[in-house]
């Protein structure tokens, strides 16, 4: 039963690149309207993904699962200090600023999901949660991390999404090496942050639509990265250091201020490479006019199978 309306524990959720010295206009990826919708389903965030870690064929899990739902809830409730034995905490959509610091006692917690809460701040007594796999903290107004938070040393999916005024990550989440998943997309970032190039077990990083205008030379360091999500951000160049990332398999840019791309990314048929343009582009510049129609075509239907099967991919596993 959801507590949406009443106190019980509930079921809870759970290309083409530029590479000369002397760079001609790139050309953008043409989608079609329904094409374009759906890769904005996913690009601009219209619907989160939900953390559950709990395997389905439990018939007990209901009773280590809280879930809270709704804008009426300002505070938790108070039997909720004593059950210290849940696993999962869902919250989502009230009005409650923070998490309480008896959290603290909840050591066999594994997720704690509690997204569009209006939170401003995180207890340290977050990092006493040694169990922690999955955190989601996405669309509250956090300006913060707290250090502890790299205590939670079992912890494999961070979210982060659209806390606006979120600019740094503390330098001790770097003992987060079993993080296969970061997204800080949707904030104030104006580098990628050196705690997240120690995240050495890293797979999937989203850090679109931040302050983004380079990246760093060392960004080789996250040897098991497969996707990395740079666009709505002003890069101008890729270093070459990239193409050091033997696992990458999508690279997602946008290519308004992009002046410079290793040509091996564009020669690499095992990487996806989606540059995007933020402004949109008249579809009958002379330009978009020489490019054979039929190419085109194969060039849509080519990204558009990507993309769906990295969707797929990414509801099939919780690796990204």
């Amino acid at each position: 039963m959801k507590l949406s309306e009443q106190l019980a524990p509930g079921h809870g959720p759970s290309a083409w690149g530029l590479n000369s010295p002397a760079l001609e206009k790139p050309l953008m990826l043409k989608l079609k309207s329904a094409e374009v919708a759906a890769l904005q389903c996913y690009l601009e965030r219209s619907a989160l993904r939900e953390i559950h870690l709990l395997p389905t064929d439990n018939k007990d899990k209901k009773k280590f699962i809280f879930e809270l739902n709704g804008k009426k809830w300002m505070k938790l409730p108070e039997e909720l200090q004593y059950m210290t034995y849940l696993k999962e905490w869902h919250i989502h959509g009230t009005r409650i600023p923070e998490i309480p610091t008896y959290i603290e006692a909840f050591v066999d917690l594994q997720v704690l999901d509690v997204p569009k809460n209006g939170l401003t701040r995180l207890p340290t007594e977050i990092g006493k949660l040694i169990n922690l796999r999955g955190l989601n903290v996405n669309y509250n107004k956090l300006l913060s991390i707290p250090p502890e938070l790299g205590e939670c040393e079992n912890l494999e999916r961070l979210e982060m999404t659209a806390n606006r005024n979120l600019a740094e990550l503390p330098f001790e989440l770097s003992n987060l090496k079993k993080l296969t998943h970061l997204d800080v997309a949707e904030n104030q970032f104006a580098g990628i942050p050196v705690c997240v190039l120690r995240m050495e077990s890293l797979k999937c990083l989203d850090i679109s639509n931040n302050r983004l205008k380079d990246l760093p030379e060392d960004i080789d360091r996250l040897e098991s990265l497969e996707m990395l999500f740079l666009h709505k951000n002003n890069v101008r160049y890729v270093p070459m250091t990239v193409t050091n990332l033997i696992h990458l398999k999508m690279l997602v840019i946008s290519a308004d201020e992009l002046y410079s791309i290793p040509s091996q990314l564009i020669d690499n048929p095992n990487i996806k490479l989606i540059r995007l343009y933020d402004n949109p582009i008249n579809t009958d510049n002379e330009d978009m006019n020489k490019i054979d129609a039929e190419a085109q075509d194969e060039r849509d239907k080519e990204f558009m199978k990507t993309y769906i099967e990295t969707l797929q991919d990414r509801g099939e596993n919780d690796e990204c």
